[in-house]
């Protein structure tokens, strides 16, 4: 686990690297198991695809900010804790050039899973023997490995 987050070296070095946007990726464990949701299959971006809650940092907030909205809004969680950060990666869309995701591990208070429809329809909570047989891709699985490192 990384120390905490230096957001402004993060900053200043991602148009360095091409990077335009900003993305966060939340590993919330349960009696050592971690949460992963499954895109919804009708979404354009790795639909029916397992990931961490997580999604893009809006203008103006900090990614530690966006963690934590974006855990809220696709599960029905809220952050009790952030615990440290961990391997994070870039990657590409449709409609971003490169966005770098930040990797975080959180304590998250009690409270029932909700997930937001539209974004994803089901959620596990795994061990790491579990990550092969997800449908994931491979950046997606080493995301994963690296939660419960």
């Amino acid at each position: 686990m990384n120390s905490p987050l230096d957001e402004p070296a993060i900053r200043k070095q991602a148009p360095a690297d091409g990077v335009t946007h900003f993305a966060t990726g939340v590993a919330v464990f349960e009696n050592n198991k971690l949460l992963v949701v499954r895109r919804v299959a009708t979404d354009d971006f790795l639909g029916g695809e397992w990931e961490l809650p997580g999604g893009g940092v809006d203008f103006g907030e900090t990614i530690t900010q966006g963690a934590i909205r974006e855990l809220f809004e696709e599960t029905g969680l809220r952050v009790g804790s952030i615990d440290g950060t961990f391997a994070g990666f870039d990657y590409t869309t449709p409609t971003k050039p490169k966005v770098r995701q930040i990797n975080f591990k959180v304590t998250a208070k009690t409270g029932d899973i909700r997930l937001e429809p539209t974004e994803h329809d089901e959620y596990r909570w795994i061990e790491a023997n579990d990550i092969p047989s997800l449908h994931t891709n491979a950046v997606m699985q080493s995301c994963l490995h690296a939660a419960f490192a």
